[in-house]
């Protein structure tokens, strides 16, 4: 079977830059991986990801890409030119192979370090915060306790039992990589044996485990910024698990969660409260004094007032931490109804009632229409 173009392989133009065909190759090598593809698939993709590689290794390479757009696959035949599609490009697309897919499949890979082992970044640590809605609003500095590992006392970070000592990874001989051979496919992989450090302890130390690192705690002073809402995530660099073979740690999200307020719900920078009047001020009216996070405010409520009426409080809500002005406090009316009367209050109202019937439909002209749309809904 004939050989595509490279260029071709990798969907993109002759004129691609370095960027463009390493970007292309990963979208491929992604897609037709065999550890992804399983049954019938598995041959085809095998295939296409063996075309993709053989054109990442020379279009990746800039004296190959040269010789290639020159004289075609002739100029990048070893048989012809003296190994140059040989294993000389291997380091190349071994680390473009390590870059993809330590991401790929979820690993923490990050390169190598001394002696070609491979470095790892520590794990994230996640830390739930509750915050009251005065909290949130204004900010407050906290201190939270959480994981932290100090090198082992007992065998000084080695791993190793005292009296013992670390040996050489007999299996990859201290790189921590092995190359694995299938056919002419060939990639680096973790070494089975150490898992990537390169060496083995024989005998570990009792107090870590061989870890060379113990468990211990530690208080982080944390600054909560005002206006943070609820599942917002504050990150703090580097004070998650430590890396492995000197990787760099991993970082610490703080979560946080809103306890739920007796008065006020909070919808983004907005503020929301119910405010319960008597019937008599809402019948007449009057000033009422309302609760804000700031302290008390006054409203003017209108004679007439029917329940569910909302007073809007510009810039009583919250400022939020991507906001440049605060939300506003929307205070929902609701009207209590009187409850345990006794007999002369019972009197005064039904004598009320009675007025307000003589008055006609001028006094609830809400109950006269519903009256009125009643009387068509059962006609028809």
């Amino acid at each position: 079977m004939a050989k595509r173009d490279y260029y071709e392989t990798l969907g993109v133009p002759k004129n691609a830059s370095e960027e463009e065909i390493k970007k292309s190759y990963r979208k491929l090598a992604m897609k037709h991986h065999p550890d992804r593809n399983q049954g019938d698939t598995a041959k085809v993709a095998e295939e296409k990801f063996k075309e993709a590689k053989e054109a990442y290794e020379m279009l990746s390479d800039s004296q190959k890409r040269a010789a290639y757009d020159q004289h075609g696959f002739a100029g990048v035949d070893p048989n012809m030119r003296g190994g140059a599609g040989g294993g000389e490009g291997f380091g190349g697309f071994a680390e473009a192979f390590g870059d993809i897919f330590g991401d790929v499949f979820g690993g923490r890979q990050q390169g190598r370090g001394q002696g070609g082992r491979q470095v790892y970044r520590g794990g994230d640590l996640s830390y739930a915060m509750e915050v009251t809605l005065e909290e949130a609003a204004a900010g407050k500095d906290a201190q939270i306790r959480i994981p932290s590992w100090d090198e082992c006392t007992t065998c000084h970070g080695s791993g190793a039992k005292p009296g013992t000592k670390v040996v050489s990874c007999t299996t990859c001989h201290g790189h921590g990589q092995v190359q694995m051979r299938q056919g002419f496919f060939s990639v680096q992989q973790t070494c089975p044996t150490c898992k990537g450090n390169g060496k083995l302890i024989p005998e570990p130390c009792s107090a870590c485990m061989g870890v060379g690192k113990t468990k211990t705690n530690k208080t982080l002073e944390v600054k909560i910024p005002a206006g943070i809402d609820d599942n917002m995530r504050i990150r703090s660099t580097g004070n998650g698990e430590p890396g492995t073979n000197g990787g760099p740690p991993g970082d610490l999200y703080i979560e946080i969660r809103l306890k739920k307020h007796d008065i006020f719900e909070r919808d983004g920078d907005d503020l929301h409260c119910s405010v319960p009047i008597s019937f008599t001020t809402a019948a007449l009216g009057g000033e009422i004094d309302v609760p804000t996070l700031a302290g008390k405010a006054a409203i003017d409520i209108p004679d007439g007032t029917q329940a569910g009426k909302q007073f809007r409080l510009r810039g009583k809500g919250i400022k939020g931490v991507r906001s440049s002005y605060p939300g506003d406090l929307y205070c929902h009316i609701s009207i209590e109804t009187p409850v345990k009367l006794t007999e002369h209050q019972r009197k005064l109202l039904k004598e009320f009632d009675e007025s307000l019937k003589k008055g006609g439909a001028k006094h609830s002209p809400t109950s006269d229409s519903w009256a009125d749309k009643l009387k068509g809904f059962f006609k028809g």
